[in-house]
């Protein structure tokens, strides 16, 4: 990691002549600008899983650049970095001057990978991107999470659980479990959601209840951040009674939520919706994450 953090710190700056006068080196070095840089697949750990994608901004610097990190959703067994290319492309075109990370995680699947893993890979990226900050010229103190589904249950996770040091500001969650007992209990579809939380946290909640209550985002709420939710009325998958919890829960701590609520709109949505999720993602970064 040092090797690689001394590497993006060098030779990544546009060319600029300067002359041997001293005023006017200064000024040249002022006009400076890092270069936009866009880096595919990085390692942030040792196993194939743990890999993502990097979009650094022109102009960047400790200070100013602030990082927004995407988690992807998939049950907790599936789905891919990839899943998020399209959201980031229209999401940073209205935030030009943010680093965007795209993760991947360890998947549970044939008994490996349960929990905590995959909420371990996130601190972990978020370990190894706080670690290069320096040499990526971003301001590592300053996170915004992003995630869908399951990638919505770790982002809150972290941002409530894990987040003794304060780097994360904010967090914005997609329809995301948060309550993963009342999720097992109380589904509408029992014989398609037992099975997923069973792979996924190793058992059931009358076997190891505290294992529930220690995965889900609400056990947290007295320590969250800023929190936008959004939700399809109409979801089965996650129901819409995940998110209504959540946002009692923080409410009843006095931590700002806002939900925004999709009529007619099931597991996802795309057209006009999908356009306001991307213009009120972008106004609730900026508003929060300063």
């Amino acid at each position: 990691m040092k090797l690689l953090a001394m590497l993006l710190g060098m030779g990544l700056f546009s060319s600029t002549p300067m002359s041997c006068n001293k005023g006017n080196a200064e000024d040249a070095a002022k006009d400076t600008l890092l270069a936009q840089l866009d880096l595919k697949n990085v390692f942030y750990g040792s196993d194939t899983a743990q890999n993502m994608d990097i979009y650094l901004p022109e102009g960047r610097d400790t200070t100013k650049t602030k990082i927004v990190l995407f988690i992807h959703g998939g049950s907790w067994n599936s789905g891919d970095k990839r899943d998020f290319n399209e959201a980031i492309s229209a999401i940073h075109k209205q935030l030009p001057d943010y680093a965007i990370f795209n993760m991947n995680y360890r998947l549970a699947n044939n008994n490996a990978n349960r929990f905590p893993a995959a909420i371990k890979d996130v601190q972990s990226a978020i370990d190894f991107i706080s670690f290069n900050a320096p040499g990526y010229n971003i301001n590592a103190n300053k996170f915004c999470l992003i995630g869908a589904s399951a990638g919505g249950h770790l982002a809150l996770l972290q941002a409530y659980k894990n987040n003794s040091d304060g780097k994360v500001k904010a967090v914005i969650d997609l329809f995301g479990p948060t309550d993963l007992t009342d999720f097992y209990n109380n589904h509408p579809i029992p014989a398609a959601s037992r099975p997923v939380l069973v792979n996924f946290l190793g058992t059931k909640p009358s076997n190891n209840a505290d294992l529930y209550v220690s995965a889900s985002p609400v056990s947290y709420a007295t320590h969250g951040v800023p929190t936008k939710i959004f939700h399809g009325a109409a979801d089965v998958i996650v129901p819409i009674k995940q998110s209504k919890t959540l946002k009692a829960r923080l409410q009843a701590n006095n931590i700002k939520v806002e939900m925004i609520t999709y009529e007619g709109e099931g597991h996802g949505w795309y057209g006009n919706n999908l356009l306001d999720t991307y213009s009120q993602t972008v106004k609730f970064i900026k508003e929060n994450v300063f």
